[in-house]
């Protein structure tokens, strides 16, 4: 596209196409993903992220030991930011047109993340450390995948990202102490 091109918008086709379809929400005819695909993505995302809270909420009440108590409540904090990411994941998927998947019946079939049942706390942290890292790759996947196509599912999904990696930056500090 030459720099110094006119930028012209043909606004009365656009409130055309507003009103052609209505009823599809933010869905507009410029979408240019696809819907299925995405929704299904983010219901996969949606699962990890209640694995991951479910996982974080057993280590906060069971952690023990000399360096628990801090571990624990950070633990604690995790778990509360994980369940804004999903509350987030919920929110674009009914904005798609989609219904987010909460049934526990095959959470963990459709989360990337596992739920290993550990009682030591390195172990929770390992554990912890190695489910944020599995979410890294699998947000940075999606998002390769979103491209330009759906800026908006996009940039929810970076900013969990970089969440994700703020926890995983924690937990592995947290590692190099014990």
């Amino acid at each position: 596209m030459n720099a110094n091109a006119e930028f012209t918008m043909d606004v009365e086709e656009i409130r055309r196409r507003a009103r052609q379809s209505v009823f599809d929400g933010a869905q507009t005819s410029t979408y240019e993903g696809d819907v299925e695909t995405v929704i299904k993505l983010l219901n996969e995302a949606l699962a990890t992220e209640l694995v991951c809270v479910l996982r974080y909420k057993l280590h906060h009440f069971v952690a023990t030991g000399i360096l628990s108590e801090p571990i624990a409540a950070e633990f604690a904090v995790h778990a509360d930011e994980e369940m804004q990411h999903a509350n987030k994941i919920a929110q674009r998927i009914v904005q798609l047109g989609g219904a987010p998947d909460f049934n526990p019946e095959g959470m963990l079939s459709r989360s990337h993340s596992d739920y290993v049942a550990v009682d030591k706390l390195d172990d929770m942290i390992r554990e912890n450390l190695v489910a944020e890292r599995i979410a890294i790759d699998s947000y940075r996947e999606m998002i390769r995948y979103l491209g330009d196509k759906d800026p908006t599912t996009r940039r929810m999904l970076e900013e969990i990202l970089a969440v994700e990696e703020e926890h995983a930056d924690e937990l592995s500090d947290w590692l190099d102490r014990g």
